[in-house]
């Protein structure tokens, strides 16, 4: 198999993950990594045994094919547009971008040079919620009619040392961790065809529990509770509640409702867990175990293979074939986002501009042959 060459923009903490997890992946090859702050590069680079370069030098560096961008989400779109100016193709952690303005901007300046753009979150590849997929596919549920979602948690103030941007404009639960659930909402159902809201923030500033800032308060400038109806193209609907208000729940992650019976989905932030099938009869039960290899525990007792959407993109890259954590799948997630919290904001139903395929399910045979 051809192999790529990786270059990373962003050597913070999730840096790690895509340094460590990357090797196991054939189609990658880890070249370089690069930050504003060269210390930091250069600590990465030594701990992981690549180059470290400074920005532009990555950029044109010949034996970097593909840069995946680590910022923060604010630089995201501007980051991703040089990438892609560079002339490579670009692979962007959660969210794309932070507008479907920018989003769109992307999507044409990609299709202009002829490169690929992925992104985060590829969670949705792993074994569970593809085993998830299988049975809809299969119409072990029958029909998808409905639905809940919730991550609800009272944010990251507590142990988070810098938690300021949490709450800033650009973040917020939906555009945070919102991605993991919408996206996979979009892998399991389909597009998204309009949703309504609620959305408020309930504190008005937060207090640091944790670090050199502890008992520091920060504003908070952004909607932080928020419960919103996504109706789906195929006529589903579902509840999402997405809260950094909350001190505790009994709420499922998530459940899908179906005409002949109902799933009950692990958290769609990891790859792995149980998946459960409830029958006309009301018995809930667990799917059998099967082989795939993104749901088998790799760090602790939980199944960690991100990496794995950009490996299928270097891979689709070589086949000539679309991959699944696609632009158009990450632009129009950023549509749902955005809608939702505008209609929050003006409190009525918002309608998508966009959409997307429903992407390619991913068997245990193929996520076996993405691997080392």
């Amino acid at each position: 198999m051809t192999q790529l060459g990786v270059g990373i923009i962003g050597c913070g903490n999730i840096s790690t993950t895509y340094l460590r997890f990357a090797p196991v992946f054939k189609s990658l090859a880890l070249r370089a990594v690069a930050d504003i702050n060269m210390d930091a590069a250069n600590a990465r680079a030594a701990e992981y045994g690549v180059r470290a370069d400074t920005v532009d030098d990555l950029l044109t560096a010949p034996d970097v094919d593909v840069v995946v961008n680590l910022t923060i989400p604010a630089v995201h779109y501007a980051v991703t547009r040089r990438i892609l100016e560079a002339g490579k193709h670009a692979y962007s952690e959660k969210p794309l971008v932070l507008t479907l303005e920018e989003g769109e901007s992307l999507r044409e300046l990609a299709a202009a040079k002829n490169l690929r753009v992925g992104s985060a979150p590829d969670t949705f590849l792993g074994g569970a919620h593809q085993q998830a997929r299988a049975a809809i596919d299969a119409g072990d549920v029958g029909r998808i009619i409905g639905g809940t979602c919730h991550v609800m948690s009272h944010g990251m103030e507590a142990w988070h040392p810098n938690p300021d941007f949490f709450f800033q404009p650009g973040a917020g639960p939906v555009l945070d961790i919102g991605p993991y659930y919408i996206t996979n909402l979009i892998h399991l159902i389909g597009p998204v065809k309009s949703v309504a809201s609620l959305a408020t923030a309930t504190f008005g500033e937060r207090i640091i529990g944790n670090g050199a800032r502890q008992g520091e308060a920060v504003p908070v400038d952004t909607p932080t509770n928020i419960h919103a109806l996504l109706e789906f193209v195929n006529g589903a609907t579902v509840t999402l509640g997405a809260s950094w208000d909350v001190w505790a729940h009994r709420h499922a992650n998530m459940e899908l409702y179906g005409s002949d019976g109902s799933l009950f989905i692990p958290d769609p932030n990891f790859f792995g867990g149980t998946v459960e099938i409830g029958t006309p009869n009301g018995e809930i039960t667990a799917l059998s175990a099967w082989d795939h290899p993104f749901g088998v525990p790799n760090q602790n007792d939980r199944a960690n293979y991100r990496c794995a959407g950009l490996a299928d993109m270097a891979t689709a890259i070589a086949d000539g074939r679309d991959h699944r954590c696609n632009i158009d799948l990450a632009v129009h997630a950023v549509d749902v986002m955005t809608g939702i919290l505008r209609a929050g904001a003006e409190r009525r139903w918002v309608d998508m501009t966009t959409t997307c395929a429903q992407p390619a399910s991913l068997s245990p045979q193929e996520a076996h042959a993405l691997l080392v």
